[in-house]
């Protein structure tokens, strides 16, 4: 079974090998070694030195069992809902609609609401976050693994496994809880 194959279970783990062909060659080196932690690491004291201000989006994917979608990357420990930055001249739906389909597969036909925002205020940057929520979605059939994802899986809401964020398991019991989104992320 494969991070596409979205019904009860969807794992990819370190073992998954993609049928020969699929996957470049420069993605079996990247995956395979230890450069994406140290260029992580690299980036967030470089960026100490003058943190920036970014925006980032999120987007919480749960199936017809009230599970929701979980992200562990290559290059950081934990588990977070798909999501990341911003690019240039995109809208904050547009990157949380492609953050979902790049990292997880994911096609999101629907965003049910607006998007609730996150300030995340940390020594590399003063970050704002937008959360948003698949109405409606559906997997990508034969979508090419991301080279930054080491697995996706989904979790009961309330109960997410070991590793989840701080940030996400409160964004996590506010869903669940049906309460007021805090400020900060």
């Amino acid at each position: 079974m494969s991070l596409w194959d979205v019904g009860n279970h969807v794992s990819v783990s370190q073992n998954t090998k993609p049928p020969r062909g699929r996957m470049p060659g420069w993605h079996r080196l990247w995956t395979g070694s230890r450069l994406p932690a140290l260029l992580y690491g690299l980036h967030a004291r470089v960026l100490r030195l003058a943190p920036p201000v970014s925006i980032g989006v999120r987007m919480l994917v749960a199936d017809d069992r009230g599970r929701v979608l979980l992200i562990r990357h290559t290059y950081r420990p934990g588990w977070y809902l798909p999501g990341g930055g911003v690019k240039r001249w995109e809208s904050l739906r547009d990157a949380a609609v492609r953050e979902a389909r790049e990292e997880a597969g994911i096609a999101v036909v629907e965003v049910a609401g607006p998007p609730s925002m996150h300030a995340n205020f940390v020594p590399e940057r003063s970050d704002h976050v937008a959360l948003f929520t698949a109405a409606r979605w559906q997997p990508i059939p034969d979508a090419a693994p991301s080279a930054e994802i080491a697995e996706a899986r989904f979790f009961p809401a309330a109960d997410p496994p070991a590793g989840t964020t701080a940030s996400t398991r409160r964004r996590l019991a506010e869903w669940v809880s049906g309460a007021a989104p805090s400020e900060r992320w």
